[in-house]
């Protein structure tokens, strides 16, 4: 779901009002950037689509049609982008900030964002935003495996089936502590083999049949779909969108032998930025993103599940995805011992796996 380079789309017209408001921001600021019509968005993949069809696409045009503010969308991976705004802290570029679990709360940590309650963040549901208001679920998700449905019918049932000689070579993982998916792939571990130690005894025999690191899951849907690999790591919303042109991309999650499948949420979490040069735009975009009509797009056209309670989407998408989470059992991780701790985390598995 994170791309390797951070990569930069802007909506057309914007890049002199951008350019100008980096000199203003550079100077010190000024009121005069705080007025422009633009807002800026760093943001995690996976909400926008390859063909300008996901859910990102249709919120902004939506938006700026709506209210005149154009948004330049900087794309990355969920902790790319963390890292982007902590190194530019004292020239703050961006406005908004959506990125994935442990990396939303990591940008709380470090003083990365702001209180603001969106209109409508009432609705959503208390895991999925932050307690202090800095953070708010726009988009629900699910941690997920994809497999090649043409070269492997039947998704591999277990963690321990992938351990198999078919594997090697065949199958990948994003790179924990980079992406947001790859850092799921060791929080599910340590969750379904009952702790750290026996995840990492677990990955570090699976290294053997792993392609290697990869700071792109999104990247790896296409590999899957083409039969390069049988099976990658990835998340429900982004794999379920690209599987509107990648067809023989299934979605699966891993379950310990005789155990049941698991997963636990993901969700594309926003903030408002500390000291966001357009924190008035930040916040109507927030506020758009909550809204009633936009929530009920998020199925049916980007293929997530809605932040709002309230808002239960019937649409042939979000039928769709309730059977694909039939049967799973989801649980919820503890993201304040992650973020605490992620650091000497994704330090154990590069030691026992060698990355």
């Amino acid at each position: 779901m994170l791309t390797p380079s951070t990569i930069v789309k802007p909506l057309a017209a914007v890049a002199g009002a951008l350019a100008l408001a980096a000199t203003l921001t550079a100077c010190g600021g000024s009121s005069a950037a705080s007025d422009e019509k633009v807002v800026t968005v760093y943001s995690a993949d996976g909400l926008k689509g390859e063909a300008g069809d996901g859910w990102y696409d249709k919120v902004f045009a939506d938006f700026e049609k709506e209210t005149g503010i154009k948004v330049e969308y900087v794309e990355g991976g969920s902790g790319e982008m963390v890292q982007r705004a902590l190194r530019e802290k004292s020239n703050t570029q961006a406005d908004v900030i959506v990125t994935l679990p442990p990396f939303i709360q990591q940008a709380g940590s470090k003083g990365l964002l702001q209180a603001y309650t969106p209109k409508g963040a009432d609705q959503v549901a208390g895991g999925d935003k932050a307690s202090d208001g800095t953070w708010t679920s726009v988009v629900n998700n699910y941690f997920g495996f994809v497999h090649n449905k043409k070269e492997l019918p039947a998704a591999p049932r277990t963690w321990e089936e992938l351990l198999d000689a078919k594997y090697k070579n065949r199958l990948q993982y994003s790179t924990p502590g980079v992406a947001g998916d790859g850092t799921a792939v060791l929080i599910k571990a340590m969750h379904d083999f009952g702790g750290r130690e026996p995840a990492l005894a677990y990955l570090k025999k699976l290294q053997a049949n792993n392609v290697g690191p990869s700071s792109s899951t999104s990247k790896l849907a296409p590999k899957t779909d083409k039969g390069e690999l049988l099976v990658a790591n990835g998340d429900v919303q982004m794999n379920f969108a690209q599987s509107k042109s990648m067809p023989n991309l299934g979605i699966w999650f891993p379950a310990r032998e005789g155990g049941k499948p698991t997963t636990f949420a993901l969700p594309y979490a926003a903030g408002l930025v500390n000291k966001a040069p357009h924190a008035d735009n930040g916040r109507r975009l927030l506020d758009f993103m909550l809204a009633e009509k936009a929530q009920r797009e998020v199925s049916a056209v980007g293929g997530g599940f809605p932040s709002r309670k309230d808002v239960k989407p019937t649409d042939a998408n979000a039928i769709r995805l309730a059977r694909l989470m039939e049967g799973v059992e989801v649980f919820e991780p503890d993201w304040a011992d992650i973020d605490e701790n992620l650091s000497a985390y994704v330090d154990a598995w590069k030691s026992a796996t060698g990355s």
